[in-house]
């Protein structure tokens, strides 16, 4: 088993919820690479719920799969708010899902700028018809393992807290 027991009892919690509302979800991600997809993959039924899985660890990818505008990274890093912004916002459009998920991050050990610490990610968060939320979370340098699992354990209260936007 890839995931804990606790992660894995909070996924199945999730993806019943999200089954209830029939809602489905959508996840763009770049540090955690495809983690959080694959944690609510491992819940039996999930295919209900998941609609797809984004991996844009590159810019090219966040650009060319998920629109985001190559000016957005040039002027702010691909770790910022405006581009895990625009990462939620074009996950939701290149799919039929009705919430997404964007994360971007410094897992580390290398890439930390003076201004852009390791442990540093954000959160795009956006439902369909709603304005897009941001969060932003400074793990510290804990180890690129433990700042990915941070990540993806904040992903799904994130993802709990779109319920109610659903």
């Amino acid at each position: 088993m890839m995931f804990d027991a606790a992660l894995i009892t909070r996924a199945s919690v999730l993806i019943a919820a999200y089954r209830e509302r029939q809602a489905r979800l959508v996840t763009a991600e770049s540090c955690t690479g495809g983690l959080v997809a694959a944690l609510l993959t491992e819940v039996a039924g999930s295919s209900q719920v998941v609609e797809r899985g984004f991996v844009t660890y590159s810019n090219e990818a966040k650009a060319e799969i998920l629109g985001v505008d190559f000016n957005l990274i040039s002027a702010h890093g691909a770790v910022s708010e405006p581009v895990a912004r625009a990462m939620a916002e074009g996950a939701l459009a290149h799919s039929r899902a009705d919430v997404a998920l964007a994360i971007t991050g410094i897992a580390g050990p290398s890439g930390a700028t003076p201004t852009k610490p390791i442990g540093l990610v954000h959160f795009g968060l956006v439902a369909a018809g709603r304005a897009t939320r941001h969060i932003e979370r400074r793990y510290g340098d804990l180890g690129r393992s433990e700042v990915r699992r941070c990540a993806v354990e904040d992903a799904l209260g994130f993802l709990e807290m779109a319920l109610e936007k659903v």
